[in-house]
């Protein structure tokens, strides 16, 4: 028995715009992010979810809200599903902190200057995942999340094939995942889906 997963990156915020570390503010969307969502939304019309999850953050459930009005179906609001928190360069552009941190990925990777390491954002992200995919054993499921959170899991479910420093999660972006049961395994279908935002 296999159980679908559909991660989704929010929309576009205006710190996204300015590259700046987002981690736990909560930013909502802006007027793009809006129109990504909504065009999100119109090309899953089709596909059938058997629930819609969203991290807590405002862009996340932005995003999710939109997608669930198409399917009918509320959003559940999941704290596990959030971006990894950056410490004390939430706020700061990617610009200002490699301008005194030339290795900032590593520190990040290593949890320095506050900020969640890879290991611990992965076992956050598994655990809620794994959690979910029981509870919706042999379904389909959307999760709205956020692009390091999305390519932590891809890193470790991919064993290193993607994620961070790899892979790029556009806003609203898809990526697909299937668990199976029986295997007690996860594997990748699609990455970054984005021809929506073509339209």
């Amino acid at each position: 028995m296999e159980t679908h997963v559909f991660l989704v990156r929010h929309g576009e915020t205006a710190w996204n715009r300015e590259r700046r570390f987002q981690g736990h503010q909560d930013i909502p969307l802006s007027p793009e992010g809006l129109s990504q969502a909504e065009r999100l939304a119109q090309s899953l019309r089709s596909e059938a979810f058997d629930a819609v999850y969203s991290s807590d953050l405002r862009r996340a459930v932005q995003t999710a809200e939109i997608i669930a009005r198409e399917q009918s179906l509320p959003v559940v609001t999941l704290k596990g599903l959030r971006e990894r928190f950056m410490g004390e360069w939430e706020g700061l552009t990617r610009e200002e902190v490699a301008a005194r941190f030339p290795d900032w990925p590593q520190r990040i990777a290593e949890g320095k200057h506050g900020t969640e390491s890879l290991s611990a954002l992965q076992e956050r992200m598994m655990n809620q995942l794994d959690h979910l995919v029981r509870l919706h054993r042999g379904g389909r499921i959307l999760a709205v999340s956020h692009g390091g959170s999305i390519n932590a899991v891809l890193a470790r479910v991919s064993r290193g094939r993607y994620g961070p420093g790899m892979t790029r999660i556009e806003n609203t972006s898809l990526t697909h995942l299937v668990y199976d049961h029986q295997l007690n395994h996860w594997r990748v279908e699609k990455v970054n889906i984005t021809e929506h935002l073509a339209v």
